[in-house]
């Protein structure tokens, strides 16, 4: 009989790091992928990655509606409290024997919590990595309600080991976001019209001759205060640069309003004739994006992970991505219009930045699938230190 694994993909992140796991899972003859698909995937303010997800061709097992507006802290504990009663009660009607869930979005706790109080066998992918903000304690608390282990670096793998995790159950898989960058390095030519793909709103140019730089800052859930302040210190920095910039419009994270009203109100008292703006893209066509781009702006993983592994210069901006291991193709900064130009000028400077494999090597996906059909079916443990 085929294992019945359930995973949860709860936001676009979400699902360009499970998706070629995804694909193995479905693929493996003694693997049944049972998707549940939740949270703002399944919102169109923030891109509806359900869409790509079905593009991709994955079946839907299971919708969970649990966002709840506000985009605070209390909406932001309220929504993960409604994804445990949805979840719980998606999880017994499918009986999964093993629940999948990733990284550290505050969604992907309820996941974690609904499946170990119901004595499901849960694996946590991209466990053990430093963050900040509450992040930080998401990803490890749910570390600690797992039962396997599925780490993308090896240093990820010692800090799991830590927090007292037994060596049998935590492996390096690598991360799957990889493989697509993997793959996208493989044909990273830009073999579509980004505007008439994906619409979006703002000026058009000649991105392709004239060369053009990639935006993506979220807020930072323990400086919502702040979200605004920031988003505008890397408004005024891009502007400053003058140059083409697609940027990308914020996750739904605390303090997100702040992020989308300082761009909003930034774009009514300034001509921003050289920024193009968009909700979403799908996975292998947002890394095509960067992989042809000049670098990455901002705070998010993408910068840290695939960035890394392809050589593209990243400036990375605040604590977002604190003391994450990083390759040599980022520059870190604080909040500050001055800092974020200086280095685009510095990174502009040197025009080139080396690969790093410090996530894995491109077959992530197909090792998750191999240890989620040979893992011991386990729901309960004792701390090993």
């Amino acid at each position: 009989m085929k294992r019945k694994i359930a995973v949860v993909v709860t936001a676009r992140p979400s699902y360009s790091r499970i998706k070629t796991a995804l694909t193995a899972i479905q693929n493996h003859p003694d693997l049944e992928l049972n998707l549940i698909v939740a949270a703002s995937a399944l919102l169109e303010r923030y891109g509806s990655a359900i869409n790509y997800i079905k593009g991709d061709g994955f079946e839907i097992a299971a919708k969970v509606f649990n966002v709840l507006e506000g985009e605070n802290l209390t909406a932001s504990a309220k929504t993960t409290g409604i994804g445990i009663l949805e979840l719980s009660t998606v999880f017994d009607n499918l009986s999964p024997d093993i629940v999948v869930t990733v990284a550290d979005r505050f969604e992907t706790m309820a996941t974690a919590i609904s499946a170990s109080y119901m004595n499901i066998p849960l694996a946590h992918v991209q466990g053990g990595e430093v963050t900040g903000n509450i992040d930080e304690k998401v990803r490890h608390s749910i570390t600690k309600l797992s039962d396997y282990h599925f780490v993308a670096s090896e240093d990820a793998k010692e800090r799991v080991l830590k927090l007292g995790e037994n060596p049998d159950s935590v492996f390096n898989t690598g991360c799957p976001s990889i493989d697509l960058a993997a793959n996208i390095e493989k044909k990273p030519d830009l073999d579509f019209n980004v505007f008439e793909k994906y619409g979006g709103v703002g000026a058009r140019f000649d991105y392709m001759t004239e060369g053009y730089w990639v935006v993506m800052q979220h807020p930072v859930t323990t400086e919502i205060e702040s979200s605004r302040k920031q988003i505008e210190e890397t408004l005024y920095a891009m502007t400053k640069l003058n140059q083409n910039v697609f940027w990308f419009w914020p996750n739904v994270d605390a303090g997100a309003d702040g992020t989308s009203q300082g761009i909003r109100a930034f774009r009514e008292v300034n001509n921003l004739d050289r920024f193009h703006f968009f909700k979403n893209m799908e996975p292998s066509d947002f890394l095509r994006l960067l992989i042809n781009s000049k670098g990455l702006i901002g705070n998010s993983s993408v910068g840290i992970r695939e960035c890394a592994y392809l050589g593209v210069p990243v400036v990375n901006i605040g604590s977002r991505q604190n003391a994450r291991a990083r390759g040599t193709n980022v520059i870190d900064v604080r909040y500050d219009r001055e800092e974020i130009y200086h280095a685009i000028l510095e990174h502009q400077k040197n025009n080139k930045t080396s690969k790093s494999l410090i996530y894995g090597g491109g077959d992530a996906g197909e090792k998750i699938a191999k240890l989620l059909a040979e893992v011991p079916l386990q729901f309960h443990k004792t701390i090993s230190y």
